[in-house]
């Protein structure tokens, strides 16, 4: 790969920091075996160097290590052997081509008799031509060697790191299996808390009334032709209570899948949000082709409750909306330019969002530092 020599340059100074910061930790890590060999503080330790190889590889971040007992013991042993043998080579060529750099210019206030080192081994140091000719080329010899080998090592140990940190497709499959068990369980418990909500409203609120509607036109039934005007009464009673119950019931069902939904679809769903958030609200909603209703509702639910945390806590002027699909999983994310510092334990609704997110086995990731801005970024699966 050809890159601008700058780059190769900072290339080199990257490798050689993350070698030399092995060959140290592998060092301090040999007395502290004892505590390293307890899972905890092995994972922990492994932990820190995945996202060591992870920040000089340039690939995203995993996450702690999650590998097993066993195969993190294999990659404690294996790591600092070759921490140690790899951080030794760069010390050598880093400390061979300092050496030659310091040195050379001051050969002539070594001891008399003195003689090359190096590739120049042996060379006796006479005079000016002797030490710029050899002290020349072995100061380049040094650096080409250094600048050639030191990121090739440091690559190959972070490669090596990030093999034996990462899960084997069995552990991978008993994480989702873990995963799955535990968003299924968070999922059956909201579902069920969710229905005794519905329930509730339909008792107390729409069912009362119904029982109301059904007395008084009993009553009227009976009064028909005895009290017109108590007749007549009862009816408008009635009819007006039959309306509320109407309403109720509408509040009822939006709550489970949006009327809007199935009127506007999901990008029209959204602009409404954003044109009643109280906010200057930007849309940006891509192509998003046809959509299982339930995940147009987790996307609608997730967009209404983001935009009132913003309105109702985080101080905000302004919030953008992004919605797009790509493939089989589709992103939301909404951002606001508030003081930040969301908390999902203070009950500000994330919490709501992460529940009927991961039911559809997706992700949620809140980024709120304090001073703001904060972004909600949501994916979730939405393939046949």
């Amino acid at each position: 790969m050809n890159l601008p020599a700058a780059e190769r340059l900072s290339a080199t100074w990257r490798a050689l920091g993350y070698l030399l910061g092995s060959l140290v930790a592998a060092a301090l890590a040999l007395p502290a075996l004892p505590v390293l060999l307890v899972p905890a503080a092995a994972r922990a330790w492994a932990s820190w160097h995945r996202r060591r190889a992870d920040g000089l590889l340039g690939t995203p971040g995993s996450g702690p290590v999650r590998v097993g007992t066993g195969r993190l013991l294999g990659w404690l042993g294996a790591w600092t052997v070759t921490g140690l043998a790899f951080g030794l080579v760069a010390v050598m060529c880093a400390g061979n081509t300092l050496t030659t750099a310091v040195t050379l210019p001051l050969w002539w206030a070594l001891p008399a008799g003195t003689r090359a080192g190096g590739f120049a081994a042996g060379a006796p140091l006479t005079g000016w031509g002797t030490a710029l000719t050899l002290g020349t080329a072995q100061l380049l010899a040094f650096a080409a060697l250094t600048h050639w080998l030191a990121p090739r090592l440091a690559r190959l140990h972070a490669r090596g790191c990030v093999a034996l940190l990462s899960p084997s497709a069995a552990e991978e499959l008993a994480q989702r299996v873990d995963t799955l068990t535990e968003t299924r369980a968070g999922a059956m418990t909201a579902h069920g808390a969710e229905l005794r909500r519905i329930e509730r409203d339909l008792h107390d609120g729409t069912q009362a009334r119904l029982v109301a509607i059904a007395m008084r036109l009993g009553v009227a039934r009976e009064l028909l032709d005895e009290d017109p005007g108590t007749v007549a009464t009862l009816l408008a009673q009635a009819h007006r209570t039959t309306e509320e119950a109407m309403v109720e019931l509408r509040a009822v069902i939006r709550t489970i899948y949006p009327p809007i939904l199935a009127d506007r679809g999901l990008a029209g769903a959204l602009a409404a949000l954003g044109a009643d958030a109280g906010l200057d609200t930007t849309l940006d909603v891509g192509s998003l082709d046809p959509l299982p209703a339930a995940v147009e509702a987790v996307a609608y639910f997730t967009v209404a409750e983001a935009l009132t945390n913003a309105a109702k806590h985080s101080g905000a002027t302004r919030t953008a909306v992004r919605v797009a699909r790509t493939g089989d999983r589709l992103s939301i994310e909404v951002t606001d330019d508030g003081v930040g510092g969301a908390d999902e334990t203070l009950g500000t609704g994330l919490t709501g969002i992460r529940h009927r997110v991961r039911a559809l086995d997706g992700t949620v990731d809140v980024h709120s530092p304090a001073g703001g801005p904060t972004t909600i970024t949501v994916g979730v699966p939405c393939g046949s």
